[in-house]
């Protein structure tokens, strides 16, 4: 008991003297074979950030998820922290979200297609992006950048993709308050929403398609400007090969404002969710 209020005297009198809690960034990933780097099957991931005050407990919480994944028990864990400057941090809105309800895989990627098609994405794109993810072998990384318009993959990530990280909910007690509310509890809505509405505040960015690697779970969802558009079946049960896909609007890159500058967004911009 000692050691814990000596760790607390530390935080409250870092608290004090920077006038501010300090802020971090946890990663968790996790495979089984070894890292993903030389090959390993990927098992699981997640990110907090959080005061300091909360990173005990919560690295207990993430190494027990990477330990009791669906997926698999990994051979290969790591756990990163990283300190974040107050001035890293930008805010952005949390999207609204609208169920829908479909009776099949087919009727789920039907209406993907629609509601790709209404929010800019051409026919021809929304096409081949479904098959695209439909035709994984294996489950990405990351994302793929896709065209808005012709439906051509335009990073060169392969299937590492773009990984989406720096991303949290301003305040996560009050977040899940609100999901429990609306009878919308469970791990992987309150993270997805969380993920969807920073690529939703990303120029350049029109929409996104996504379903998970648990084979468990077949809710998917198409992510717009403003909605997180909740498609209960995106894939069979079982199916342990997911995918993700961001549509973009070409005519928005330029010497300006580039596709690096789009992806380094992605990858390391720190974005709250409010």
């Amino acid at each position: 008991m000692s050691n814990i209020n000596n760790y607390k005297k530390q935080i409250e009198y870092s608290k004090n003297l920077i006038g501010k809690i300090m802020m971090y960034s946890i990663k968790m990933r996790c495979s089984k074979g070894g890292p993903h780097e030389e090959g390993g099957k990927h098992i699981s991931g997640a990110e907090r950030i959080l005061r300091e005050d909360e990173i005990e407990d919560e690295l207990i919480n993430v190494y027990r998820r990477a330990i009791t994944h669906e997926r698999g028990k990994p051979d290969f864990i790591n756990l990163k922290i990283e300190k974040i400057d107050e001035d890293e941090i930008i805010y952005k809105k949390r999207l609204n979200i609208k169920e829908h309800h479909v009776e099949s895989k087919e009727e789920g990627l039907d209406l993907a297609k629609k509601l790709l098609i209404s929010n800019a994405i051409s026919e021809e794109s929304a096409e081949k992006t479904i098959q695209s993810l439909q035709d994984l072998e294996e489950s990405m990384h990351g994302a793929m950048l896709i065209d808005k318009d012709t439906g051509k993959r335009i990073d060169d990530k392969g299937i590492k993709g773009v990984r989406v990280t720096g991303i949290a909910s301003a305040d996560i007690a009050e977040y899940q308050e609100s999901l429990k509310k609306d009878g919308r509890e469970g791990l992987h809505l309150e993270e997805a929403l969380i993920l969807a509405s920073k690529i939703a505040s990303c120029k350049g960015i029109v929409a996104e398609l996504c379903w998970s690697d648990d084979p468990s779970y077949v809710i998917g969802y198409v992510g717009t400007k403003d909605n997180y558009e909740r498609i209960p079946i995106l894939k069979e049960e079982g199916n342990p090969i997911g995918g993700r896909a961001f549509f973009v609007d070409t005519n928005q890159l330029n010497d300006n404002y580039t596709l690096d500058d789009l992806i380094d967004y992605l990858e390391k911009q720190v974005v709250l969710i409010e």
